[in-house]
């Protein structure tokens, strides 16, 4: 039995690697401070001898001894990251500081939950792990884009300067249940826009894509990661290389929802990147994964999901 820190443990992906490594039967302490991370997520978990909540930003030092963290605090859409740049730069460099220290202290292995975000508005695509990015230093994305960017550099050089045992995961778009219906993201924008019958928002034409990963897929690419003994220490992309439209999303989403809801387009966001498509041929090398669920059947159970709190 391992204790495993989570931070940002009350969030989206945060909430379903608590879940999956209570059922390994570790010992799971979760921090969040709330920002974007809800309560009901980890409600089912509050009962477990084996869990433990700590409200709190990881800004700030924390003191406690465990075996394994998982480093997943910062808000990740753009609606959340870009209410207070400031501090999601911070969470992002203050925050690898702060759980860097406390692995190097405890010898704990560590693991960042890093972002396709860092290759910005690609030149290349589909986009490999040695490809150097295209983000613009200044724009309005920045605070996420940079921060995590950052960050990795952080994690390879406590890596080389202390011998700390670092992890960097990219991790590409993901859905699933638990999302925030309000974090402006296209898969709960356009279900919760279907289930109201309200008009489904694109911004731009709807021609630039994204490749879609359900979070069971994400959570156990994770956790190959954390649990890879070879020196592979990344960083490595977990996504979905199946690439999508967002047009062809909405029209998805309309059908499985039977929604009367039309589709209308607004101007595209400053720096919006136009394609995203992971190249995943060194997580099937290293670490022999891939992930098994389609965008179809990944639907459906988000879909249920928001049916479900929608109702409440």
């Amino acid at each position: 039995m391992k204790r495993i820190l989570i931070t940002g443990g009350a969030g989206f992906i945060g909430s379903h690697l608590c879940e999956r490594l209570l059922e390994e039967g570790n010992e799971v302490l979760c921090v969040d401070n709330f920002f974007t991370g809800n309560k009901n997520n980890i409600l089912p978990f509050l009962d477990n001898k084996r869990f433990e909540l700590i409200r709190h930003d990881i800004t700030f030092p924390l003191y406690v001894e465990v075996d394994e963290i998982y480093n997943l605090a910062c808000p990740a859409s753009p609606i959340h990251y870009q209410f207070d740049p400031v501090q999601t730069t911070k969470t992002s460099v203050h925050g690898a500081i702060n759980m860097l220290g406390l692995a190097k202290r405890t010898k704990a292995k560590i693991l960042q939950a890093s972002t396709s975000e860092v290759y910005g508005d690609p030149e290349i695509h589909p986009q490999t792990e040695s490809y150097w990015g295209r983000v613009n230093p200044i724009g309005i994305r920045a605070c996420y884009d940079e921060g995590k960017r950052c960050a990795e550099t952080l994690f390879f050089d406590y890596w080389r300067q202390h011998k700390v045992k670092i992890r960097v995961v990219r991790i590409f778009n993901t859905y699933g249940p638990n999302m925030h219906p309000n974090d402006g993201r296209v898969v709960s924008n356009f279900i919760v826009q279907a289930l109201k019958g309200e008009d489904i928002t694109i911004y731009g034409d709807g021609s630039q894509t994204r490749s879609f990963q359900y979070i069971d897929d994400l959570i156990e690419g994770m956790i190959k990661m954390m649990n890879n003994t070879e020196e592979f220490i990344g960083p490595v992309n977990l996504g979905n290389p199946n690439e999508f439209t967002i047009k062809e999303l909405a029209e998805k989403i309309i059908e499985m929802t039977g929604s009367k809801s039309k589709i209308v387009f607004k101007p595209l966001p400053e720096d919006d990147p136009k394609q995203r498509q992971p190249d995943i041929t060194l997580a099937k090398e290293k670490l022999n994964w891939e992930p098994k669920i389609n965008l179809e059947d990944g639907l459906k159970k988000t879909i249920e999901y928001f049916k479900k709190l929608l109702n409440q």
